[in-house]
């Protein structure tokens, strides 16, 4: 089993600031189990295609079996991030995605770990009491086959007097 996180001990309960994400890894959070149920349920509200709602039409699919919505993993993601550091941070918003790539679906049973990195971190130029912080998140099962790819800009404050 992977770690939960490696974010420091010492800044896990204070308020993370742009200088608290330097480029590299962030860390590992989760793991999240997803139930078929909970699989179901998103379907049946928010994406109602058959690979997501029946198994027997699922079976037929391109992906072989019933499996969760796209949108429901990225939203998954997003709770895990949330968890795991967004919400001790000074974040500010996001001005957007910059990619999500899907890449093996997502099954009823899965224990879900999410990897965050930090692949950019740069001062902003025109409102100096912020940085923008860009994260790549990646979604695995308990096996560590990459289900999904995520990559996408935070605005953090910066600490006062940098």
């Amino acid at each position: 089993m992977r770690p939960q996180s490696v974010i420091p001990v010492c800044i896990t309960k204070m308020t993370l600031t742009f200088e608290d994400f330097p480029p590299g890894r962030l860390g590992t959070f989760g793991p999240r189990h997803v139930s078929r149920d909970e699989i179901l349920a998103f379907a049946a509200e928010f994406d109602p295609q058959p690979m997501h709602l029946d198994e027997e039409a699922a079976s037929k699919s391109m992906l072989k079996g019933l499996s969760g919505s796209g949108w429901h993993l990225c939203s998954l993601m997003m709770r895990m991030m949330a968890d795991g550091f967004i919400t001790r941070a000074a974040s500010l918003g996001s001005p957007g995605v910059d990619e999500v790539r899907w890449l093996s679906p997502l099954r009823p049973g899965d224990e879900l770990t999410l990897d965050v990195d930090v692949v950019e971190a740069r001062a902003s130029k025109s409102r100096p009491e912020l940085g923008i912080v860009k994260f790549k998140c990646t979604a695995r099962n308990a096996r560590g086959e990459a289900l999904c790819e995520m990559t996408s800009p935070i605005l953090i404050k910066r600490r006062e007097g940098t």
